[in-house]
C-alpha cells in the first residue's frame, strides 16, 4: 500500500504545472510530541488552491529548500519565486526572514487566523492568572469550566455557555476586560481602508496597553513590531490562509491514519489528496 501511494505522489509531483503560482501560504504542523515540526506551503490562487511542498522541521533552511525545488528549471526573471504576488504566513522569524528575501516581489501578508490565535492565547492566559488570583485569596471559583466560553465566538456558544458568560460579564476580572477587548478587535478585519482600519488598530492598542493586563500587552507589542506586515491584510484584500487550516487538517489525518510508519514520510505521501486526477496504474505495477 505504502509503495502504492508513493506511485500515486512521484507522479502528480512529476507531471503537475508551477508555473502560475501567484498566491502562496506557508505554515507549520507538528509531526509527533515534543518540537517537531514540517513546514508545509500551499497554493492559495483562486481557481487553484493545493500543496506545493513538505520539507522537515521549521527553520530557515526548511524554507529555503522548499524555494530551492520550487525555482528548479528557472533562472533570473523567470524565477518562480520571483513570480510570487501574495505570501501569507505567521508572524515565526525564520519564515518572515526567507520571504523577505526570496519573494522580493510579493507582499507578505500576516495571517489573520494566526493573529486571532495570539489574542486568543492571550486571554486564556488572563484566565488562568484570574484562576490563580482567586484561589490564593479564597474567593468563589467563579472561573471553574470557563475556558472555552472566554475562547470561542459568541454565536458558536451553547446556551448554558452563554447564560454563564453572561454571569461572568458582572464581574470586575481581568479576563472579562480582556475578553471584551478581543471582541472589540474583530471591528479591526471590517474595515476596506487601510488607513481606517491602522487608525483603529492604534487607538485599541493604546487601550490595551492602558488595561495594566500583560498578556494582553505582550500581544499589543508583537502588533506594533509586525504593524506593517499586519496591514498588509488591507492591501490584499483580506487573503487569509483559511484554506491552509483545512488542509492541515487533511495532513494531520493523513498522519494518524499512517500510524505506524515514519512520522515525516507519512506527511509527504499526503501531497497525493490535492494533486487532482490521477491516471490508472499499469498492470505490471505490483502494489501489494
Amino acid at each position: 500500500m505504502f509503495r502504492a501511494v508513493q506511485w500515486i505522489v512521484d507522479w502528480g509531483l512529476e507531471h503537475r504545472n508551477l508555473d502560475d503560482v501567484e498566491s502562496i501560504g506557508v505554515d507549520e504542523v507538528q509531526v509527533r510530541k515534543g518540537h517537531h515540526y514540517a513546514t508545509l506551503v500551499y497554493q492559495l490562487d483562486a481557481g487553484n488552491k493545493r500543496l506545493l511542498g513538505i520539507e522537515e522541521g521549521r527553520s530557515e533552511e526548511s524554507l529555503e529548500k522548499f524555494f530551492k525545488e520550487f525555482d528548479e528549471g528557472t533562472e533570473g526573471e523567470e524565477k518562480r519565486s520571483l513570480k510570487v504576488k501574495w505570501v501569507c504566513s505567521d508572524m515565526w522569524k525564520p519564515y518572515l526572514n526567507v520571504i523577505g528575501k526570496v519573494c522580493t516581489h510579493a507582499l507578505n501578508i500576516l495571517d489573520r487566523f494566526h493573529v486571532k490565535g495570539h489574542l486568543t492565547d492571550a486571554v486564556n492566559e488572563t484566565r488562568k492568572s484570574d484562576v490563580k488570583k482567586l484561589k490564593a485569596e479564597g474567593r468563589e471559583a467563579v472561573l471553574t469550566k470557563s475556558k472555552y466560553i472566554f475562547l470561542k465566538n459568541p454565536e458558536n456558544l451553547t446556551d448554558d455557555q452563554a447564560d454563564k458568560l453572561s454571569e461572568l460579564l458582572g464581574y470586575n476580572l481581568r479576563v472579562v476586560r480582556a475578553y471584551l477587548m478581543k471582541e472589540d478587535f474583530e471591528r479591526f478585519w471590517e474595515y476596506r481602508s487601510a488607513y481606517w482600519s491602522g487608525r483603529f488598530l492604534d487607538a485599541w492598542c493604546v487601550r490595551a496597553m492602558r488595561s495594566k493586563i500583560e498578556p494582553m500587552k505582550k500581544f499589543v507589542r508583537m502588533l506594533r513590531k509586525h504593524r506593517e506586515l499586519l496591514m498588509n491584510w488591507f492591501r490584499s484584500r483580506g487573503l487569509s490562509s483559511g484554506t491552509v487550516e483545512g488542509f492541515n487538517n487533511n495532513v494531520k489525518l493523513t498522519a494518524r491514519k499512517a500510524y505506524g510508519f515514519q512520522a515525516f514520510e507519512s506527511l509527504k505521501t499526503a501531497r497525493f489528496h490535492t494533486l487532482g486526477r490521477l491516471p490508472e496504474p499499469k498492470a505490471t505495477h505490483r502494489f501489494w
